[in-house]
């Protein structure tokens, strides 16, 4: 980083463009911004500040604090506060300042991967959302799509969900665009005040409109919103051609409503937490981690909110990917299991899979987001033995954060995943999660009892079975992410994280064969690492259909440029200079005369070299791995996308010092495992004095702040250079 007055005026440009972007978003979003952060209080800061990742789990919240300049880093853990999850990331800013030694003035930027947007949903405690279509397309949320989830007799008991904006608070316009985006019949401006008069009544708290074509000219819709804002002082309104200006009428309708749904929500935690920690650090900038694992400034994470539906498992795997590649590893299956849930994921070639649909319970929207899967299967997942079947059950009801666990001594009694780690041993009481909580065996074989008495089995047996069944609920997630996908498990090693992950890692990858199994050092607070170290994002994209046959890669390429240019704005008035930022380009094709369409990724430099034959030929093979053939027919074009991304994070990678291969002097005590049903005598390590080369023998314990790793018998876990534990067989 440069030094002297160079510095001072290129941050105070940049400061000036991102305050003339505050500005411009203010008509947008319908409200007052904060008052801006005077220049010199941030400009003295330069080269000197820290960069702040937080991750709000279910159970934990996780921060990991980097210092700008050398890359050093801090990490601390807290217990969420599920009422507000603002409450634990502040107790967390004030524990790891105080544990790092650093004022909070020095921290110049947070970047927080959020749950609130999903909670939201979850809970359905969203705002009261109204809807204007194209006339005749009143009933577009109704009509849905002819999808039922569950087996064939799934129709029998399915229960399909309200639409998220009512049918009584959904009004007309009368208008009509064409696909071309020609005007086939003007808006009737006289007859949309009037109904948006009625709309008022109805106290709406949000506003949507989505347009029949607006995805090819969205005039009418930015015409529509000028007129609510003016009817509807202080409500926020969400346009489809803005959101999602691609075709398909009912999803483009659905992921506009949930932007609107969760838009209020979403605008008032970010603007608190932003409150709250300008109030501690002077006028820090704040970033939301999006579902595709990139960054949004908050202005932009309060104006589409819908784009932060997967932001919290989304920043595991960009911590995954990174320290994975500090190791040499490029092809991952990302295994991040929490308190609450456990999320997989597959890395191919050093890039996360995506997909163009996140779905949220029975909430399905067209918003990009890393191909994470999801299960309830946690460390506070709950065991029980229903009286019809007495067959053993974990999940995906948990104990969540209050009371947690029965070992955790804090109130609770059911049996948990957590309680099953403890009484075999795997969890031991040296295991301080974030420092300071105790673990307690007493109340954790009290809980186990519910299930072991009913079960007419030991305690011990009948924690293994709650671990062994956990472990399969998870491994049937793998197989959604790999093998699902025309992906073979034993081509990928195992990354694990999350406060449990390595606790179950070593058994998961025993069953899938992925190998080497990956504990990177704080695994507990991965997540949060890869918020700090993921880049600023954004996308455009536009529908265009045609023959590939029928273009040619001048007329494409022209598009995508033009696409690259219109998300390298929004990055611009970031303050990021253009030779920071990259490009990669999307091009969705199907088979004419199909309705599933690929997509497949391609940078500006392939496609100047390739074109669309190189395209087509990636379509035919990814078509062909994920349904075993390819057609032999014409190719179409379905969407053009441009993503432009911001420059990486300098993270430091810890080098550690060189041992002997001998882990002897990092025991610190002895203890009893029960694996494979027997008890087995095993060493506990502290990891913070494992050296590199160091070789830890199975059935071995590995602790540390934020997390405890297993090492199961006939398994060595070797310590590479940046302090992974690399788990293999011992074969």
């Amino acid at each position: 980083m440069n030094d002297g007055n160079d510095v001072a005026v290129e941050y105070e440009s940049r400061i000036a463009a991102l305050e003339a972007r505050l500005h411009r978003m203010e008509s947008l979003l319908g409200g007052a911004r904060p008052a801006p952060v005077p220049t010199a209080a941030r400009v003295t800061r330069v080269g000197e500040g820290y960069r702040l990742g937080v991750d709000v789990g279910g159970t934990f919240t996780d921060l990991l604090l980097i210092e700008e300049k050398t890359g050093k880093t801090h990490t601390a853990k807290v217990p969420s506060t599920p009422r507000d999850s603002s409450i634990g990331v502040l107790n967390g800013v004030d524990k790891i300042c105080r544990e790092a030694g650093v004022d909070p003035v020095q921290i110049n930027t947070v970047m927080h991967g959020t749950t609130v947007a999903t909670n939201t949903v979850l809970t359905s405690s969203g705002a009261k959302v109204g809807l204007i279509t194209t006339k005749g397309y009143q009933q577009t949320l109704q009509i849905a799509r002819s999808f039922v989830p569950g087996g064939l007799g799934g129709w029998v008991i399915y229960n399909k969900r309200d639409p998220l904006a009512p049918l009584e608070l959904t009004i007309e316009a009368h208008e009509r665009m064409g696909a071309d985006g020609a005007v086939v019949t003007a808006l009737d401006e006289n007859r949309l005040r009037q109904d948006l008069q009625a709309l008022a009544s109805g106290g709406i708290e949000a506003l949507t409109v989505c347009l029949v074509n607006a995805y090819a000219n969205g005039a009418h819709e930015q015409r529509i919103r000028t007129i609510a804002e003016q009817m509807l002082p202080g409500v926020p309104v969400s346009i489809s051609s803005e959101v999602m200006p691609e075709m398909y009428e009912y999803e483009r309708t659905e992921t506009t409503v949930v932007n609107s749904y969760i838009r209020p929500v979403v605008s008032s935690y970010v603007e608190n937490l932003q409150r709250e920690l300008n109030a501690k650090t002077n006028g820090t900038s704040l970033s939301i981690l999006r579902s595709d694992g990139g960054l949004a400034s908050a202005e932009a994470a309060k104006a589409a909110p819908v784009n932060l539906l997967m932001s919290g498992p989304a920043g595991g795997v960009s911590g995954a990917i990174w320290i994975a590649k500090q190791s040499g590893f490029d092809n991952l299956l990302t295994f991040d299991m929490g308190g609450t849930s456990t999320d997989v994921a597959l890395i191919q070639d050093g890039a996360a899979r995506k997909r163009r649909e996140t779905r949220v319970a029975d909430v399905t929207v067209r918003a990009p987001s890393i191909d994470v899967r999801t299960v309830g299967a946690g460390g506070g997942s709950i065991a029980y033995v229903p009286e019809l079947t007495k067959a053993l059950r974990v999940g995906p009801q948990s104990a969540g954060a209050d009371p947690g666990p029965a070992a955790y001594a804090a109130g609770g009694e059911e049996p948990t995943v957590t309680d099953a780690n403890v009484v075999l041993g795997y969890l031991p009481a040296s295991s301080k999660l974030g420092g300071d909580m105790v673990i307690e065996k007493g109340p954790a074989e009290q809980a186990l009892k519910k299930i072991a008495d009913p079960l007419g089995l030991p305690i011990g047996p009948a924690a293994e079975g709650v671990y062994n069944i956990v472990n399969e609920n998870m491994v049937g997630a793998l197989r959604l992410v790999s093998v699902e996908q025309g992906f073979d498990p034993r081509d990928f090693a195992l990354v694990a994280f999350g406060g449990a992950g390595p606790l179950h890692a070593n058994a998961l990858a025993r069953l899938v064969g992925s190998w080497p199994v990956i504990v990177p050092p704080g695994p507990g607070v991965l997540c949060a690492s890869g918020d700090a170290t993921t880049r600023l994002r954004n996308e455009v994209s536009r529908t265009y259909i045609v023959r590939v046959d029928d273009t040619d890669d001048t007329t494409i390429g022209g598009i995508l440029t033009e696409l690259a240019e219109e998300a390298a704005r929004v990055l611009d008035d970031e303050g990021i200079p253009r030779d920071e930022q990259t490009v990669a380009y999307e091009i969705d094709l199907r088979y004419h005369g199909q309705g599933m369409q690929l997509t497949v990724p391609v940078t500006p430099a392939q496609f100047r070299s390739s074109g669309l034959a190189e395209i087509v030929k990636r379509f035919d093979d990814s078509h062909e791995q994920m349904f075993t053939f390819a057609l032999d027919t014409a190719r179409e074009l379905v969407n053009l996308r441009a993503e432009v991304q911001g420059s990486e994070t300098m993270v430091a990678a810890r080098q550690l010092e060189r041992g002997t291969g001998d882990p002897s002097g990092a025991v610190i005590e002895r203890t009893e495992v029960f694996v494979d049903g027997q008890a087995r005598a095993a060493n506990i390590y502290d990891r913070a004095k494992l050296k590199a080369g160091d070789r830890v023998a199975g059935p071995s314990i590995v602790v540390e702040m934020d997390s405890t790793s297993l090492i199961l018998p006939g398994h060595v876990g070797e310590i590479d250079a940046v302090g992974s534990i690399l788990i293999r067989p011992s074969a």
